[in-house]
Order: structure tokens, then C-alpha cells, then sequence
């Protein structure tokens, strides 16, 4: 994508990522260092639990999430930062062979009343599944440049 700026989003404007597929060990890895629940980490312990097999930690889901949108190079330029993200949902879990893509949404754009040089999106974050399922949703706030003259 082109250098972005604040002023250049749109409300509603849709931003869809590329995909990743999450492997057995990339699961694992991730869970071992910050999740490490024996579903996550062990696929014999993880069939006798209530999930009934292995499924990524939700941070993982969500991290991939939100780097696939920074990989798009959206906030590249314009990024500041994010005071955080309101409506975290982990809505069907995310196995192995599964394959994410995230889809935004601009839902809401205010400019700095303090600071010109800046301004507010709140945008809204789908990540699905390959069929198209949403699999964690949130909404985050990004603070972001605006384009000086």
C-alpha cells in the first residue's frame, strides 16, 4: 500500500490481508514461550480436553492478526502507536492447517483537538479462518499521523 496518512482513510474502508497458515509446531512454539496451557502445547493432552485436540492460544490469533495488517504496510508511515483495543473476542478455536487472514474496518476517524498533527482511528478487526469464519474480532485504536504540507 502507499504512504497513508490519517486524512487519507475513509469510513467503512475495508483493508484485507494476506493469509497465513499456523503449523503444528508454530502452534507449540508460540504456546511454550507465552501460553503455555496443555492444550496448546500437547496434542495427546489436548484430545482429552474439552477442545477434543491441539488449537493456537488466542494471543497467537491475535498477534498474527494485527501483524498481518502490519504487513500490509496500512500504518507504515502513519503509525504512533495505540493507547489499546476494546471488544476482544476469541470466537472458534484455530487449529493446525488453519489459515488466517484479517479484514479492517474504519470505523471511526477524530482528529487531535490538542495536537494537529495527528488524529484517532478506531478500527474494527476480523480475523477468519479459510472458511471465511471469524475466529477473534477487536477493535483497536490507532493513533496516526497526519500529513503535514
Amino acid at each position: 500500500m502507499s504512504d497513508r496518512y490519517f486524512d487519507d482513510f475513509e469510513l467503512g474502508e475495508r483493508i484485507v490481508t494476506s493469509g497465513i497458515t499456523l503449523t503444528e509446531s508454530l502452534i507449540i512454539d508460540f504456546a511454550m514461550r507465552y501460553d503455555p496451557q496443555p492444550f496448546h502445547v500437547d496434542a495427546e493432552a489436548a484430545k482429552e480436553s474439552n477442545y477434543g485436540g491441539l488449537l493456537a492460544s488466542g494471543f497467537q490469533t491475535l498477534a498474527l492478526g494485527f501483524r498481518m495488517a502490519l504487513e500490509t504496510g496500512v500504518f507504515r508511515v502513519c503509525g504512533m502507536g495505540s493507547p489499546g483495543f476494546d471488544e476482544l473476542r476469541w470466537l472458534k478455536p484455530v487449529r493446525p492447517g488453519d489459515t488466517l487472514h484479517s479484514e479492517l474496518e474504519v470505523v471511526e476517524k477524530t482528529p487531535s483537538r490538542s495536537k494537529p498533527d495527528r488524529g484517532m482511528l478506531r478500527v474494527k478487526y476480523r480475523i477468519k479462518n479459510q472458511r471465511g469464519e471469524d475466529v477473534t474480532t477487536f477493535t483497536s485504536m490507532h493513533l496516526t499521523r497526519r500529513k503535514t504540507e
